[in-house]
């Protein structure tokens, strides 16, 4: 099944069947370019929905070399449903302090860390060491790495308790993700919305949005981190808004730095 065009904020999310533009390279999986998969070949049957290019803002970026592509429905509603339930009741969640210009804060939004011996991070002054992974964790790993073509030895949870709760403009481009970071992103029960923007820009910075949708897999890939920041901003009726899970799979390849990184706007 052909997937649809949806608009989010104004933007489009375009389906990507057949060449996408700026791509000469015709192989494809599930209807997107290889070059947006890294490393060995994704596997189409991995994912039971079409991939979706998420569009980006083009203002300051000179060359588009980042990319970002999500399937919506990745895990059907039950399993969706299934792993929602498991991780918020097995999980150690934690409100951690982070570095905001200078001041400690309480991050809003409770997290947990999960990777393998020796896959520790460090972001926002905070220095996460992993925990063992869990069932859920070791079953979800598996999957989302036979759909994107990349391995993991790590995942950042991040538990959304409504829309009071949010996460600041950054990018996710710590020296020990490496210099072209693949970071896979699982969103489980309500959904909201991710906002990218360009890092630099002359004047007034645009930002679009897609919406992560119950189930659905978020794939960031080549010089998106270099060139652009992403942040889930709060909702106005919070109270309204459900409780998220995210699961930020990654790959550790270097030791925590030393150097204070700030997470942006609250």
């Amino acid at each position: 099944m052909r997937s649809k065009a949806k608009v989010v904020d104004g933007q489009h999310q375009t389906p990507c069947q057949g060449p996408a533009a700026g791509f000469s390279d015709p192989p494809q999986a599930n209807g997107i370019p290889m070059q947006d998969f890294p490393g060995r070949n994704p596997d189409p049957a991995a994912s039971t929905a079409g991939w979706t290019r998420v569009e980006l803002p083009r203002e300051g970026v000179e060359k588009q070399t980042g990319r970002a592509v999500l399937a919506s429905g990745f895990f059907t509603a039950a399993e969706a449903a299934s792993h929602f339930t498991a991780l918020r009741d097995s999980l150690r969640w934690e409100e951690r302090a982070i570095q905001i210009f200078g001041r400690r804060l309480q991050q809003p939004r409770l997290v947990a860390y999960y990777g393998d011996p020796g896959a520790s991070y460090r972001y926002s002054g905070t220095l996460f060491e992993p925990r063992p992974w869990t069932s859920t964790l070791a079953q979800i790993r598996p999957r989302v790495e036979a759909a994107v073509g990349a391995s993991f030895n790590a995942v950042l949870c991040n538990l959304y308790r409504d829309g009071a709760d949010s996460m600041g403009w950054h990018s996710d481009d710590e020296e020990e993700l490496g210099a072209r970071p693949v970071i896979a992103s699982v969103s489980l029960g309500a959904p909201r919305n991710l906002r990218f923007r360009a890092r630099r820009s002359v004047g007034r910075r645009r930002s679009t949005a897609v919406e992560l949708g119950d189930g659905s897999l978020l794939l960031m890939t080549g010089d998106l981190q270099r060139n652009f920041q992403h942040q889930i901003p709060k909702v106005t009726a919070a109270r309204g808004v459900g409780p998220r899970i995210n699961l930020t799979f990654r790959r550790i390849v270097g030791s925590p730095q030393p150097a204070d990184r700030t997470e942006g706007d609250f």
